[in-house]
């Protein structure tokens, strides 16, 4: 172990992000960049998000730097909105494209919402086609509705697949997906006829189609359902995530309980803080609810 090396294991979850970001400031205080880089080797992105953080905002854009990209782009979408917007300032453009269009769409719209619609269609431009097609999106959609947060990365099947051709899938699309717990079926018209759990797949016989195995009564929600409502919803059944479809029942996408989670951390409206009176852990089961429309 070098001399700034933490032994993790011996302290908790909250001494470790203030002993990580006093860590941090002395060694970049020392121009030790070296010694800051090897300091946050083991430190998982969030507790690294919150050291930054907590920087003097002079010394943010450094030990940003100091994080390799993908390492920069997990880190990133944990920082709060407005330091988010300060290494934006500070960034070249084309550190900015590298790092915005690695983002999950969901959280580059929450990064959009706080910027000024110049920068925003500044980026947007810059942006890849794929992700620029799904930013544009959820843009469309009203703020602080379901349709705004979610996010379009999840896996959809089709009921004739096997089991077994469903796991090879699942193997192919699991690292550019939010959510590989629930899958979801749709018609050839993409709209939402079932859902079937990753547990499901495992317990099930390889030759079996999805149509025999999944869940058919799907709770889901609307793309304008307002997102306290979807936190609701998801904190009442305790999803993972919950399906959202547009007028048409055409599945659109998923808002995930990390969604959530972010939600009620930003509400400050009393029926927000009465959530905390009427959460229901664990009573209730995706696959045995009857069929709810928010």
């Amino acid at each position: 172990m070098t001399e700034n090396q933490i032994p993790l294991q011996t302290i908790s979850r909250s001494e470790l992000r203030q002993l990580v970001r006093t860590q941090l400031q002395m060694l970049l205080e020392q121009n030790n960049l070296e010694g800051a880089k090897a300091l946050l080797v083991p430190v998982q992105p969030v507790d690294i998000a919150e050291a930054i953080e907590g920087l003097p905002e002079a010394m943010q854009v450094i030990a940003f730097r100091l994080l390799s990209k993908a390492e920069a782009i997990e880190v990133y979408e944990y920082l709060d909105s407005s330091v988010q917007q300060s290494l934006i300032e500070e960034f070249k453009r084309q550190e900015v494209i590298d790092i915005v269009d690695k983002m999950s769409p969901d959280d580059r719209v929450r990064l959009f919402d706080e910027l000024p619609a110049k920068v925003v269609r500044r980026l947007l431009e810059q942006l890849s086609p794929k992700e620029r097609q799904a930013t544009a999106q959820l843009l469309g959609y009203e703020p602080d509705t379901a349709g705004r947060i979610m996010t379009p990365e999840y896996i959809s099947l089709k009921e004739t697949l096997t089991i077994g051709e469903t796991l090879e899938r699942i193997r192919s699309l699991a690292k550019v997906t939010e959510m590989i717990y629930y899958l979801y079926v749709t018609d050839a018209a993409r709209r939402l006829t079932g859902i079937v759990s990753l547990r499901d797949l495992v317990i099930s016989s390889p030759e079996k189609t999805l149509g025999e195995i999944m869940t058919r009564d799907v709770v889901y929600v609307n793309t304008g359902t307002d997102q306290e409502e979807v936190a609701r919803l998801i904190q009442r059944y305790d999803f993972l995530a919950v399906p959202i479809v547009d007028r048409e029942q055409r599945l659109v996408g998923i808002v995930t309980v990390d969604d959530v989670i972010d939600i009620l951390e930003e509400e400050t409206t009393e029926d927000i803080y009465a959530l905390g009176g009427g959460v229901q852990s664990g009573g209730d089961n995706y696959f045995q609810t009857d069929l709810l429309t928010v």
